[in-house]
């Protein structure tokens, strides 16, 4: 992939954190986001701040009704996207696991789990029969990023259920690799430790001591947009972090 070709991505989770620090990231490399978030009001500002050819919706990846509809209406307007990114989660309140109630547990799920594979479910078709013909001229390999954590590939006490469902994405993405064809690329991704608000509702002070999401981005974004077929199946991370 050269480096002035134009993508189309998909990012969720684009409201805060990580996810907005990508979504800048990418329009200021030159490149296209189409980008959800549960939030109203965030949403409303993304379209005020960055505007078209850019796309924003509000969307709860755990509703695959909600993620259905997103998705048709991005393919209509907006194109086939080579780069998907499943970036939305959500962590349970620090607790052991018999004391995570039931609606917490499942909702977490719903979302870090069943949310990304919603966004699969009803992207990766279209980048199918679309990149099986044209992938050549495009010059790119379509790729879909399921981000993980240090947590998936390791375990702490009172967050087990995020830990779970962290693993279940490594697992989920390797499996997707050893589905898609040659040319394309799936990769489980961790951030690395961020400050973010969600490493706050952790570790409270001491997550003073890390990177800030835009300072994670200058290296995140570039990181990103090298993955190519070569990395696929591959537990991967955000080199520094």
């Amino acid at each position: 992939m050269t480096e002035n070709v134009s993508r189309r991505i998909v990012l969720t989770g684009a409201s805060q954190g990580l996810g907005r620090a990508m979504l800048e990231g990418f329009i200021s490399h030159g490149h296209r986001v189409a980008a959800c978030s549960r939030s109203a009001h965030a949403i409303e500002e993304l379209h005020e701040t960055f505007g078209e050819p850019h796309h924003f919706r509000v969307v709860d990846v755990a509703d695959d009704n909600q993620v259905r509809d997103w998705a048709q209406t991005v393919l209509d307007d907006f194109g086939i996207p080579d780069l998907v990114i499943n970036n939305a989660a959500i962590i349970n309140p620090n607790n052991p696991l018999w004391q995570i109630t039931s609606s917490d547990f499942d909702r977490l799920f719903a979302v870090n789990v069943s949310g990304t594979a919603s966004v699969i479910r009803h992207f990766l078709p279209a980048m199918l029969s679309h990149f099986q013909s044209h992938h050549e001229q495009a010059g790119i390999d379509p790729v879909i990023v399921n981000f993980s954590s240090g947590w998936g590939r390791s375990v702490a006490a009172e967050v087990a259920p995020y830990c779970a469902s962290k693993w279940a994405i490594e697992g989920l993405t390797k499996a997707l690799a050893e589905e898609l064809p040659g040319h394309f690329c799936a990769v489980p991704l961790n951030p690395g430790i961020i400050n973010t608000s969600m490493l706050r509702s952790c570790f409270a002070d001491g997550a003073d001591g890390f990177p800030v999401p835009s300072q994670w981005a200058q290296v995140a974004v570039p990181f990103i947009l090298s993955f190519n077929r070569r990395h696929s199946g591959q537990s991967l991370s955000v080199p520094g972090m």
